[in-house]
């Protein structure tokens, strides 16, 4: 049996005794986009939190709150053109994203081709998008915690942060808040990330490459 497989084994009793949405919408078409970050004030403007604030705009533009809370991760369901999102924010820190990923995943039994993981990448220039599905994880923990969680067959939008150019380290770079002017330029880069999961659903994953793929 398949590790995905199993995994929903562990959560069909709970389905069954459960009268969540999930059982209402069981028949609809269900995706998941996860936002990769670390939960608290501290962090919520870091670039090491550019998932968490994709996924925070995808919700505010479709009206949808964070408001359920299952599995050590906050998420909020919407609707888009017949399908189901579930918009997720796991509370598990960064480097343990997987443990929340494969709950719900394994909950509402969403397979992996139908994950989408949004996160911060440093290899990509400050302003870039790349879209891909499986390979490795170039040394990103929270992405190597999900593949090691469910598997290597979801998709990535990554949200390039670039390096620091001065004397500032790597974690301190990722780490600290974004200051105003920072962050209003990444804010296009944050609606953009999240337009490419959409395309990715609706356009499927080559189409949604050759679209975002692109250099800013």
């Amino acid at each position: 049996m398949s590790r995905m497989g199993r995994l929903f084994d562990r959560f069909r009793p709970a389905r069954a005794a459960g009268t969540d949405a999930a059982d209402r919408d069981a028949a609809t078409p269900r995706w998941m986009i996860v936002g990769l970050g670390n939960p608290g004030e501290p962090y919520r403007r870091s670039r090491h939190n550019a998932g968490f604030m994709a996924v925070e705009r995808m919700a505010a533009r479709r009206g949808a709150e964070f408001a359920r809370r299952k599995f050590n991760g906050e998420y909020a369901e919407t609707r888009d053109d017949g399908l189901l999102l579930m918009l997720v924010k796991p509370a598990t820190f960064y480097n343990l994203s997987g443990e929340c990923v494969a709950g719900i995943a394994g909950f509402f039994r969403i397979p992996p081709d139908r994950i989408i993981v949004i996160h911060d990448e440093m290899d990509l220039p400050a302003g870039q998008l790349r879209v891909k599905r499986g390979g490795g994880d170039a040394g990103n923990r929270g992405v190597r915690s999900i593949a090691s969680a469910i598997g290597k067959d979801f998709t990535r939008v990554r949200v390039g942060v670039g390096h620091p150019e001065g004397p500032e380290g790597d974690v301190d770079y990722v780490l600290r808040p974004l200051s105003r002017a920072e962050l209003a330029a990444f804010e296009p880069l944050f609606e953009r990330a999240g337009e490419a999961a959409i395309a990715v659903i609706h356009d499927g994953l080559e189409r949604a490459m050759n679209r975002f793929n692109q250099r800013a």
